[in-house]
Order: structure tokens, then sequence, then C-alpha cells
């Protein structure tokens, strides 16, 4: 039994506008988009969901906006040189994205925000990420790295690249799309985030046998406020939200 992740989860006042921005960031294409309709950005051309490789953008409405602390889970994109790197940074700045500092000093990777301050990255050309399209890795800040990533191991199917001490990186067993990289941050986490994934069950698997498993290996409940809706909201041993889709 495991869990695949399917897409990443952004909350938004303007769903619509952070979704076009998405899109155009990751030359994919976008379904919804309307004004106060979830926004999906996918790979161009016909949706097919869940992608067999990729991991979707899944921008959904709220009523508040983002808050002054840091998501503890944020999107690296990739780039193949450096030429395309400063391209690909003053091509998102011209769509609406800012630099932010959040104390990272002199790197080789920018640090930006979306248009509602949602941080990302966009790293200086790694070979390890030549294949991985345009979203390179899922970064989750964490204390323990090596915990936090086994406990995602068995959630899903995704197996480890790299264990250091203070980095962990998992990928599909498919050897296809974006790495989750489990990331070492000191202070643990204290305010929900703006930024989650979302798993689904493979095809024949029972979602709420998933979600008991899920219980088992470390994962609680939690409860937004969200009612009776046909997914289940849950946290990660360290709090990182989540949500198992319904298969259906």
């Amino acid at each position: 039994m495991a869990l695949r992740p399917v897409q990443v989860n952004i909350k938004a006042v303007d769903a619509a506008a952070v979704g076009r921005f998405w899109a155009e960031a990751l030359g994919w294409s976008i379904t919804g988009g309307r004004p106060g309709v979830t926004a999906y950005v996918g790979p161009a051309g016909d949706l097919v969901w869940p992608d067999p490789d990729f991991v979707g953008v899944d921008v959904v409405t709220v009523p508040e906006p983002k808050g002054a602390a840091k998501n503890r889970a944020h999107l690296d994109l990739a780039t193949t040189s450096a030429a395309h790197q400063a391209e690909l940074v003053a091509r998102l700045e011209s769509l609406g994205a800012r630099a932010v500092d959040i104390g990272q000093g002199d790197v080789p990777w920018k640090v930006l925000a979306d248009p509602e301050g949602n941080e990302f990255c966009v790293l200086e050309p790694r070979e390890i990420y030549r294949d991985t399209g345009p979203i390179a890795a899922i970064v989750v800040d964490c204390v323990d790295p090596g915990a936090t990533a086994g406990f995602w191991g068995e959630a899903t199917d995704w197996i480890p690249h790299m264990v250091t001490d203070d980095r962990v990186l998992l990928r599909s067993a498919r050897d296809a799309g974006p790495y989750l990289e489990f990331f070492g941050t000191p202070g643990a986490k204290t305010v929900p985030d703006r930024v989650h994934l979302d798993l689904l069950p493979y095809p024949g698997d029972d979602k709420e046998a998933e979600v008991t498993r899920l219980r088992a290996l470390g994962a609680a409940d939690l409860d937004l406020g969200q009612g009776d809706v046909p997914w289940t909201c849950l946290i990660d041993p360290e709090g990182h939200e989540f949500c198992v889709l319904a298969s259906d």
C-alpha cells in the first residue's frame, strides 16, 4: 500500500491570479482559474490527472492573506544554465514575483515570492535536477529530516536518492518528475502553512485504509473547519499539513 503525491496545494486570496502566475512560471496549462474557482496547473497539453510523472499545482481560494511567517514548504525551480536562471528570474519578476530575504545570505540560487508572498527558489544549474521538468523539488523544512523523510517514504512509494544529516531527497519509484526534499531547519513548526502536498491512493486501494495506515505511522487528524469533504486532512509527525484525496 502506498500513496502518490499528485499536487502541491497553494492557498491564495486570488486563486485565479496566483494560478495564472504559476502556469506562466512553469510553462504549463491552467484549468479553472476563474474568480472563486480552484485553479489547477499541470503540464501543457490535454489535462491528465493525476499526471504519471509530474506533480501539479492546485491553487485554492482562502479569505485570509499570507502572514509574515515563512512557509515551511516551497518549490525549487530548475534551470539549465546561468543564462537560463537569469532569464527565468527576470521573467518571473515581470509576472509579479519579488525578491525576498529569508536570511539566505550569499547563495547561488535566487529566493523569490509569488504575487501573494509564497516563497520559492530558482536554483542554479544542478546535474541532479536535469530531468525533473520545471519543478526541481518540493522542499519541506523540518527539525529532523531523517525521521520526517522516513515517515514520507513509508506514506508514499518514493525512495531515497540522497541522505545526509541535514538533507534527505526522495523521488518517485519511476525515477521521474521532481524530488521531495526534507531540509534541516532549526525551530519547530508553529503556524499553519500556505503550501502543502495532496496525496492520492492508487487505483483499487482503499482511502480509509490508507488513512488508518498513516495514523499508525504517526500522522494525526487536522480540523481546519473543512466539514464533510471527500478528502482527509492530516499532519505528519512534525506538524506539516497534507491531504489524502478520494480516488473517485
